[in-house]
């Protein structure tokens, strides 16, 4: 008997509960990379962002299993909402046990509980509107501690990088050149997908040198545009993406360390090393406010509160303060899809055809060649109305 067939035979079909495969992995973005519609996602996810969650949905699972608390109580996180409105079924809190499961093995999940065979491997709590609703409520009593915390980061991240901030000092050199151009920077954030959409019109006539911050560059060649620079720790960055021809900047942290130089550099891609507190994206605008840019336009960034506790950073101090650095360069388009979309009905759209073609009709009709023209047609029509006369009509040839 066959591994397959085996494993298959150890959850019997008739036993209560939803069964699938599984598909393990703590880090969910790249879970979601392998996972196929049908299995059951087993990550250790603390507070599930909307992100997250809308790249799991996309990938249908039958279910997704979390190790973590999907809402720890620390802010208003989207992430389990999205999951429990698209028919998954969610279980949270189930311990590190579940992580211990064997990818590609069939399990069941019967009330929380998660059995491979008819071993228990752990217990969990099932997830539904009125328990999300009733988190939801707790967390957001817990913005005003994280408030206050990101008042104190403010200030310190101000002592760490005043050098970087007021007089760009520790900002390297690059080869592609911003000097006088516009920037888009591209993150893969809300609705990043439909805003570059949107500025399909805007990129087509300013050519501006667009920008990936990490994913973001897989975004820009899904577009159909290929990135001039990558910015970022290259841990969500596709292969495909670094070897694109775009240059490439690693940052790092302030002490020198980049984990993402080795990968990079096996790729046979030598990088530039930026290193800086903050995030990356942050990084980017200072980078193409430093090199002269004329306008930075930013597509998915993070600007909200609970939009950096949902990428699980505890405050925002580098994003706030980068902002007030840039300045009036920098145009926030994140959302710009939903600021105004077409109404035009079909009915709409035939009259519209049916007028322009009038219009051409009469402006043929006020020249000798369009004269001319009208003559034939008419002389065609009416032998091809006289010939179905004689056909239909019974009449002489």
């Amino acid at each position: 008997m066959s591994p397959l067939k085996r494993r298959r035979q150890d959850v019997p079909a008739t036993e209560p509960g939803l069964q699938g495969a599984v598909r393990v992995d703590a880090r969910t973005k790249n879970l979601t990379k392998r996972l196929r519609p049908g299995e059951v996602a087993v990550i250790d996810h603390l507070d599930i962002d909307r992100v997250s969650a809308e790249a799991l949905v996309a990938c249908r699972p039958l279910a997704v299993l979390n190790a973590a608390r999907s809402t720890s109580g620390r802010y208003p996180n989207l992430g389990p909402e999205i999951l429990v409105d698209a028919g998954v079924l969610l279980v949270d809190d189930l311990g590190p046990d579940v992580l211990g499961l064997v990818e590609g093995r069939r399990v069941r999940v019967v009330d929380g509980a998660v059995y491979d065979g008819a071993r228990l491997v752990a217990e969990g709590v099932v997830q539904d509107p009125a328990t999300i609703a009733a988190a939801m409520e707790e967390a957001r009593a817990g913005l005003a501690v994280q408030l206050e915390a990101f008042a104190a980061n403010t200030m310190d991240y101000l002592r760490r990088e005043r050098e970087l901030l007021l007089d760009g000092v520790g900002v390297p050199d690059v080869r592609t050149r911003i000097d006088g151009r516009q920037v888009l920077i591209v993150v893969r954030g809300y609705h990043y997908k439909e805003d570059l959409v949107v500025l399909r019109p805007y990129i087509k006539e300013y050519r501006p040198v667009l920008i990936g911050v990490d994913g973001g560059a897989d975004a820009i060649i899904e577009a159909g545009w290929a990135p001039d620079m990558i910015v970022g720790d290259m841990d969500s960055v596709s292969d495909r993406a670094l070897t694109s021809g775009a240059e490439i900047v690693v940052h790092a942290y302030r002490d020198g360390r980049a984990p993402g130089v080795e990968r990079v550099q096996k790729l046979g891609v030598d990088p530039v090393i930026f290193p800086a507190t903050g995030t990356s994206e942050d990084v980017a605008m200072l980078l193409a406010d430093d090199k002269g840019a004329e306008l930075i336009v930013a597509v998915g960034t993070h600007a909200t509160l609970v939009e950096f506790l949902d990428k699980g950073r505890s405050g925002m101090a580098s994003t706030f303060l980068t902002r007030l650095r840039v300045g009036g360069k920098l145009i926030d388009a994140k959302g710009v899809s939903r600021l105004y979309r077409h109404r035009i009905s079909t009915w709409q759209l035939v009259l519209l055809v049916l007028a322009g073609l009038f219009a051409l009709g009469v402006a043929l009709a006020s020249t000798v060649a369009g004269q001319t023209l009208f003559g034939l047609i008419g002389a065609r029509l009416d032998d091809v109305w006289s010939a179905a006369s004689t056909l239909f009509g019974g009449g002489p040839p």
